[in-house]
């Protein structure tokens, strides 16, 4: 379905930031199916990823100042005023990277991190709102923060987002969903010793239709898998997987893809 406008605090972009972009490019067009529009840039070329010609998120090679970073997505969050929510991230503990900026007259954006340094992005939308397509295979369907202090997690979010709180019905563990008005967008879960060392961070799901099919997929493009193919109770079925180059993302079949 066509996404025409977003509300404060719904996740409305995401970037690739890679080491190799021809290898993670041809990676993710041959899992997902994507087209690409390549803009040229001094490091190389920013690429629209898109189905049908719809902007579903954007890669780009990384340049020399984020080489000592990993390959990552970066989750973009609507606000109605960057620089009042950049604010709001001072002031709930977390930091501003970059920006608050303008990207020409697509928006204005602030790269910030949380109090446990985990990183995200804020975005004003002008003639760009962000991703136009959700609801359908291949495009973004959860965001999901994996944290240390889930209770200080969800005054930052909230305060700075605006976010309402649930939890929901694990038997397992406890999960908390974010919520924009009636809209459950997102959740988060702590992370526990058998997470090691691994940094707080923001995870994005992507819909697919068969998520064993994915997973095979995936794997026979250079892909690791992280988490094998697994049922979530009245959910549905997802894993987590490395791209070639490093990066992490989830894919799911959702029993109802419409939610």
């Amino acid at each position: 379905m066509k996404v025409q406008q977003y509300q404060q605090g719904q996740p409305c972009w995401l970037e690739l930031a890679t080491h190799d972009w021809a290898a993670g490019k041809a990676f993710y067009q041959g899992l997902f199916g994507w087209g690409a529009d390549d803009t040229p840039m001094p490091e190389g070329h920013y690429t629209m990823l898109q189905i049908n010609g719809d902007d579903i998120g954007a890669m780009y090679p990384m340049p020399e100042n984020m080489q000592d970073l990993p390959t990552h997505w970066t989750i973009y969050f609507a606000v109605d005023d960057v620089n009042v929510s950049a604010e709001l991230v001072k002031q709930g503990g977390g930091e501003v990277l970059a920006g608050p900026h303008s990207v020409g007259d697509a928006g204005l954006m602030a790269l910030c991190s949380d109090p446990e340094g985990c990183r995200f992005a804020l975005w004003q939308g002008q003639d760009h709102i962000g991703i136009k397509r959700a609801q359908e295979a291949n495009t973004l369907c959860w965001v999901e923060l994996a944290c240390r202090n889930t209770a200080a997690a969800k005054q930052f979010y909230s305060h700075v987002l605006g976010y309402q709180t649930k939890l929901a019905d694990m038997a397992e563990f406890e999960y908390t969903q974010w919520y924009v008005g009636e809209q459950a967008i997102g959740g988060m879960l702590e992370m526990t010793d058998e997470w090691g060392d691994a940094p707080a961070h923001w995870m994005n799901y992507f819909a697919v239709d068969d998520c064993d099919a994915s997973v095979a997929k995936a794997q026979s493009l250079g892909a690791t898998v992280c988490v094998p193919a697994t049922d979530i109770p009245d959910v549905g079925r997802f894993s987590v997987l490395n791209d070639p180059q490093g990066g992490f993302f989830s894919i799911i079949t959702l029993l109802d893809p419409t939610t």
